[in-house]
């Protein structure tokens, strides 16, 4: 039983290590002239600043600020975009398999993903006692300040911690070496 779950495993683990091969392949030649530093750090600055008003936007709904739940499609609408477009940019390396990386950057990738961990528990915990507690307190809040307010400020804060591996890694990526 043992071999044929590690068999099942190692199949699996193949597996990624080639369809990341492929797709690395076909994202190489894609946004050439945002590869540089500066400008996946212009990326990685774009991506938080647009985490950071879909927080504002679930905390200023929290105090019935109606107008707020519209500042979520923008911040929402520029982030898609951009983190997909610094994903491409820095290769994708915070979701690699680890034998599709080097040992070198399969450390900077272990350290990015215990950061982002870190990051998650530390911000999600607060949006999501202000869900317990507003709940409790006071249960006759209107949905739009507790639930959706709520929702908004957890979303906000789970895509931080997600994205921060990969922002991690492309703002620490040095410039590709030129091509001779």
């Amino acid at each position: 039983m043992t071999t044929t779950t590690h068999g099942l495993l190692d199949r699996y683990q193949d597996y990624r290590v080639r369809r990341w091969q492929i797709q690395e392949q076909r994202l190489s030649g894609m946004l050439p002239g945002w590869r540089t530093r500066r400008r996946r750090r212009v990326l990685a600055i774009t991506v938080v600043l647009a985490l950071a008003v879909m927080f504002v936007a679930g905390l200023l709904c929290a105090f019935d600020v109606r107008w707020a739940a519209l500042a979520l499609l923008p911040a929402a609408l520029i982030f898609v975009p951009v983190w997909g477009m610094l994903r491409i940019v820095s290769h994708v390396h915070d979701t690699a398999p680890a034998a599709a990386l080097d040992e070198f950057e399969v450390a900077q990738r272990n350290t990015a993903r215990s950061i982002g961990l870190t990051v998650t528990q530390s911000l999600v915990l607060p949006p999501v006692f202000y869900l317990i507690f507003v709940s409790a307190v006071f249960p006759d809040i209107s949905t739009f300040q507790s639930a959706y307010a709520g929702g908004v400020m957890v979303l906000a804060t789970l895509l931080t911690g997600g994205c921060t591996p990969g922002l991690i890694l492309a703002w620490n990526r040095l410039d590709p070496e030129p091509e001779a």
